[in-house]
């Protein structure tokens, strides 16, 4: 049996997405700034269009505040290096998180390194920062604050709105990274009132290198790419018309079936989550344990057993999951989403993340159920740490 449960690191396509795609391989080749014939003004046209049908459905009040990337992390490096440039006459303070993307934190550092000050907040057990210990932060200096609407190791979804207001009194640029969050969760800009927002295709069912980044009318950030007038003329580049019609056709499904999609995901996820708990001593799940939990997100860390011993063994039984981001995979070190919710080294090396789909069915989460326990039992026999903790020593 083959089960995928790694959708936070990406998605299926639909076929409703790639069909939207192919005309735009095939027909509408046109470049959309080649205006004086008509296959240009054709993909012109359908560009604008998309653009019209992805502000509605994250609330945009204005189609051109729709800016198309290539990914997630594009457009979070944008939001987080445009604006702080942009704006560096204000000041050169940046508030965010220790749990947000290494997009964002990467970003982050490299301005640090160019005159910049960061002040990354702590966040409790949970995974949760609170409004009040953002505005604690905010000094006469502060330009931008960035805080991601929802985790995608741990699943913690933020108070973005009370973010937003606490950012919106102080008059600082309020950016969130919504990439795991949508097609996950509701998303609307004007109900949150950020200023900022990235999202990325391939995390609902669209295809990889599109992504968008919404910027609210009058926000002042730096130009991305220099070259062309494309986007208008922040982002040179001529245009991805088909992965950006993949992207709206997904986000256009997402929405529409968003109730139903994330109900079905939580009976998923808390079958999920029931059946590790009952079968497995020793575990830890990580994040909320109540309605500030991503819908299709399970983590456990398991004692006296490594993260990624658990992947190859699951790998054995036709189980695709991950122990983190999968931004991060390559890297030996134990995610700085757990340390940053207070686990220690030891267990936050033996997590585990499970995500599930809207495709995810109930035989899927059973077999997860019967193949986990033997191989974390397996992996702990061969653990001298577990060994003490079997023959009952303190």
């Amino acid at each position: 049996m083959t089960v995928y449960m790694d959708n936070n690191a990406t998605t299926s396509l639909r076929k409703e997405a790639l069909d939207a795609m192919i005309p735009y391989y095939t027909d509408i080749y046109g470049n959309a700034s080649s205006k004086f014939y008509k296959i240009g003004r054709d993909a012109e046209q359908a560009l604008y269009k998309m653009r019209e049908n992805v502000a509605k459905s994250i609330g945009a009040a204005n189609v051109n505040e729709i800016y198309f990337t290539s990914s997630g992390c594009e457009a979070d490096n944008w939001a987080i290096k445009g604006a702080a440039f942009a704006n560096q006459a204000k000041g050169n303070h940046i508030i965010t998180t220790k749990i947000e993307h290494h997009a964002i934190l990467n970003a982050c550092e490299y301005l640090e390194k160019h005159g910049f000050e960061v002040t990354y907040l702590d966040v409790d057990e949970y995974g949760c920062v609170s409004a009040e210990a953002v505005e604690k932060a905010i000094t006469d200096k502060t330009i931008l604050i960035s805080v991601m609407t929802a985790n995608n190791e741990i699943g913690t979804i933020e108070p973005i709105k009370e973010i937003s207001e606490v950012a919106k009194r102080h008059k600082i640029i309020f950016h969130t990274d919504a990439v795991q969050a949508v097609g996950h969760m509701p998303v609307n800009v004007q109900e949150t009132g950020v200023d900022m927002l990235s999202l990325s295709a391939h995390k609902f069912h669209g295809p990889k290198g599109a992504g968008v980044l919404y910027i609210r009318n009058g926000v002042r950030i730096d130009n991305l790419i220099h070259g062309g007038g494309q986007e208008r003329g922040k982002r040179a580049a001529t245009e991805n018309l088909a992965g950006i019609a993949g992207l709206d056709k997904a986000l256009e499904l997402a929405v529409a079936e968003l109730g139903k999609n994330t109900a079905h995901m939580k009976k998923m996820r808390d079958r999920l989550i029931e059946g590790i708990k009952k079968n497995i001593p020793y575990c830890r799940l990580n994040g909320p344990e109540d309605e500030r939990r991503l819908c299709n997100n399970v983590n456990f860390s398991f004692q006296y057993v490594e993260g990624e011993s658990i992947l190859m063994m699951l790998d054995m039984k036709g189980v695709a999951a991950s122990s983190g981001s999968a931004c991060a995979s390559g890297s030996l070190d134990p995610s700085h989403v757990l340390l940053a919710i207070g686990l220690p080294h030891e267990i936050a090396h033996g997590s585990l993340r499970l995500s599930v789909s809207e495709d995810t069915t109930a035989e899927e989460v059973d077999y997860i159920i019967e193949v986990l326990p033997p191989i974390i039992q397996r992996l702990r026999d061969m653990s001298p740490l577990y060994e003490g903790v079997a023959k009952g020593d303190k």
